[in-house]
């Protein structure tokens, strides 16, 4: 999923294409997606940027919303608090990524349901905390770009194809 872009304009290109169809099809058969920054942003319920309310993906329950911080947008390298059992993070749990971004999910209120696990949900901060990734079943995504994470995204993209 692509991973730059305002929420509602990456919505508009998705919807042009039937992009959440291909998304809905490809994770009802339980084939990997990955979605990386505005990727990831676009899985929840909505976002709101700049005062525009936009539907998401809903694949997610939540709201993306400006991050309260004294600097925006958050920049550069970061570290994770990646729970201990997650897969992407496998040998890379005390890296720093690469984030830019203002916006993200702040709360995380999916549980276990039915047959399937509980999602691994991986926190960083940037004046609040935000969700750093997500691993969910075929569904995976980082707010980060690993593609910019040199050697510690590598690993995390490298643990991601492992799961195909």
């Amino acid at each position: 999923m692509p991973g730059v872009g305002a929420f509602a304009a990456v919505m508009g290109g998705l919807e042009s294409v039937r992009g959440g169809q291909i998304v809905e099809r490809r994770l009802s058969g339980g084939r990997p997606v990955l979605g990386i920054c505005v990727g990831m942003q676009v899985m929840f319920d909505r976002g709101v940027e700049r005062g525009v309310d936009t539907a998401g993906l809903a694949q997610w329950p939540g709201t993306v919303e400006e991050l309260d911080a004294p600097v925006l947008p958050h920049i550069g390298w970061n570290t994770v608090e990646a729970p201990a059992e997650s897969v992407l993070f496998d040998g890379i749990a005390d890296e720093r990524f690469y984030f830019v971004h203002s916006y993200g999910a702040q709360e995380w209120t999916l549980d276990a349901y039915g047959a399937f696990a509980s999602p691994k949900v991986t926190w960083a901060e940037h004046g609040t905390r935000f969700l750093a990734a997500v691993e969910n079943g075929p569904l995976s995504a980082t707010q980060f770009h690993p593609e910019k994470s040199g050697q510690a995204g590598i690993r995390l993209l490298s643990n991601w194809l492992g799961t195909l």
